[in-house]
């Protein structure tokens, strides 16, 4: 059998609109009438799941999934850097964000490395892909992410390569510590299952 998972980026936030690190925000609900509608297209899960964080557990009820937070499936620690604006940090440590997009490795804010991240996700993937189930997960864009660049097995600085819009959902299909991108960024505006 295979394991099939969802995995759906919270509903937008003020970080979000604001292109900001986020700090533990709540979603800002100008996407709750999309969020109503992309809940009568999921398909059926046998586990959901959220990261801990505020912004996810609102957006799972608004799915009206009943959800379980994990610690492990927590958001990029960004460091010194949490809540602040893109561009006021870029302002004060432009050589801190060049090394950040250009070295997965690299921690200027202090936080977690997008290479620990994505190794953390890839763990966490492992596990999943021997249930054989079919589960949901409400998370943000760093950890859909993640499990993208392992799902296609690319180089982590293709990380920056995928963009990932609130409440978009992405499917992956999975055996044997093996998964696939079955599909990315997919929206409720199309009106069909997901």
């Amino acid at each position: 059998m295979t394991a099939r998972l969802t995995l759906i980026c919270h509903a937008s936030t003020d970080a979000v609109r604001k292109a900001a690190f986020p700090a533990d925000e709540p979603i800002d609900r100008r996407d709750e009438a999309d969020a109503i509608e992309l809940a009568k297209l999921l398909p059926h899960a046998d586990r959901c799941w959220t990261s801990p964080e505020l912004r996810t557990r609102q957006t799972a009820e608004l799915l009206k999934l009943d959800a379980l937070a994990l610690a492990e499936l927590h958001d990029c620690d960004y460091g010194a850097w949490k809540g602040h604006a893109f561009a006021e940090i870029l302002a004060r440590d432009r050589e801190g964000i060049a090394a950040w997009l250009r070295d997965p490795a690299a921690v200027p804010h202090g936080g977690e490395s997008l290479l620990n991240l994505m190794q953390r996700i890839a763990h966490w993937l492992d596990g999943e892909s021997a249930m054989n189930r079919r589960s949901i997960l409400v998370t943000h864009a760093s950890i859909v992410r993640a499990a993208i660049v392992q799902a296609i097995d690319a180089p982590p600085k293709s990380f920056w390569r995928i963009d990932v819009a609130p409440l978009s959902v992405t499917r992956l299909s999975g055996k044997d510590g093996r998964w696939n991108l079955v599909s990315a960024g997919c929206s409720a505006a199309k009106g069909r299952r997901i």
